[in-house]
């Protein structure tokens, strides 16, 4: 006696397919909400990491436009109190340095002793007022203020003709304009450094290098010698062309003492490709944080919703089962409905986040950089991100029983 084999059901790709968008389009607006969660996760994505590979393309640069292009010269016999008269700097080292090619700016810089005198905009002193500070001085050849890219907030920085003439002219920075109450220059306002008056020609805004010239009054380096009897400068400042640092370094100890260069140490930045990948590094681990994090909001929409549709298709559900659908096949269905939701969102979301990295690029006048494979797997990812969401959903369905899903819909 022959046994009857059991009639087992089949699901073709194409019928799993067809189901699939049948069930996404019978609820078209949920389908778009649902798309939507995750094109914000993938356009997020992809535009955090295009906008933080052009945002650290642009780190970069401006490290190599400061670090790389910088060389310090100091005598090697300093102490630690400044400059002394075995320094072998000359005073003419702007001079002399200005002739190498390659050098943009270079400038001295040389911290000034004036043994204690405090610093106020009057000569009258009133004990009962605190209207003097002790404010650092420090003297400086023209040439510094394009050497450290300084930006002026008003008026003008000191020039040859001062330092030749020893003029008491001043250059202050902000935070010493903001102590004494000066925000002018029109009108030739003085400060006092105990009983010397200089004229304030020129109050700083920003500089990119030497920090400390913000908090600083600065005086030609004449003036310097002549008030302070200051011997020689402290150290030299040099801007010069990308690529040029290296060079420079080993140029400007021979330039500046012809006879014995050994007494003098010029420093750079050196390579700084370990620094720019450590920044570059740093900076895309953030946006990629903020990337994923935007991501897994999308995946627990799509999660979400499909398991909303599962509670509501409950009565489909078991009358699929009960007209012989296995539960591989429900899960199946279930899933490819949430990883086509996710491929959806995946392609919208990789164009919207191509668009805005051009966009935001764009208003800041940066070159948009980005990896060409990343448009090209969002997709892909937005596809494998509605897959694993909507395997707990799926599961879900198919674990469901015929005759109590069909009684729990109806």
């Amino acid at each position: 006696m022959k046994r009857k084999r059991k009639l087992r059901s089949r699901l073709t790709v194409r019928d799993l397919i067809s189901e699939s968008f049948a069930g996404l389009s019978a609820r078209p607006a949920r389908s778009a909400l649902t798309v939507l969660g995750t094109v914000l996760g993938i356009t997020a994505l992809v535009a955090t990491l295009g906008v933080s590979r052009t945002a650290g393309n642009q780190i970069v640069a401006r490290f190599d436009s400061l670090a790389a292009t910088e060389v310090l010269v100091e005598p090697n016999n300093l102490g630690g109190g400044g400059a002394t008269r075995s320094s072998t700097l000359p005073w003419d080292s702007e001079t002399r340095l200005n002739r190498l090619n390659g050098v943009l700016a270079a400038g001295t810089l040389t911290e000034v002793d004036v043994k204690g005198a405090l610093t106020s905009t009057t000569s009258v002193q009133d004990p009962s007022a605190n209207t003097e500070f002790a404010i650092p001085v420090r003297a400086a050849s023209p040439g510094l203020f394009a050497a450290v890219r300084t930006r002026l907030r008003t008026g003008r920085v000191f020039d040859l003709g001062h330092d030749v003439r020893k003029d008491r002219v001043a250059v202050i920075g902000p935070a010493v304009a903001e102590q004494l109450g000066l925000n002018r220059v029109d009108q030739q306002p003085a400060l006092f450094v105990g009983d010397r008056l200089f004229v304030v020609i020129g109050i700083i805004d920003d500089v990119a290098r030497q920090p400390d010239l913000l908090d600083s009054i600065i005086i030609p380096n004449g003036t310097a010698q002549r008030e302070y009897d200051l011997v020689a400068p402290l150290l030299v400042e040099v801007d010069t062309a990308v690529g040029a640092a290296t060079l420079i370094s080993r140029q400007a100890p021979r330039t500046l003492d012809p006879d014995d260069p050994s007494r003098l140490r010029a420093t750079t930045a050196g390579e700084p490709k370990r620094v720019k990948d450590e920044v570059q590094s740093d900076v895309n681990g953030l946006f990629l944080i903020l990337g994923v994090v935007s991501l897994l909001v999308g995946a627990i929409g799509i999660a979400n919703v499909t398991l909303v549709s599962v509670l509501e298709r409950i009565g489909e559900i078991g009358l699929r089962r009960a007209l012989g659908a296995g539960r591989r096949h429900i899960a199946a269905q279930f899933l490819a409905e949430s990883t086509v939701l996710g491929l959806l969102g995946g392609a919208v979301g990789a164009s919207l986040g191509v668009l805005v990295t051009v966009a935001i690029s764009a208003s800041k006048q940066w070159t948009p950089v980005m990896d060409a494979r990343l448009p090209i797997l969002a997709p892909f990812l937005g596809a494998t991100v509605g897959l694993l969401a909507g395997l707990y959903p799926a599961l879900r369905a198919a674990s469901l029983q015929p005759v109590d899903a069909l009684r729990a819909g109806t």
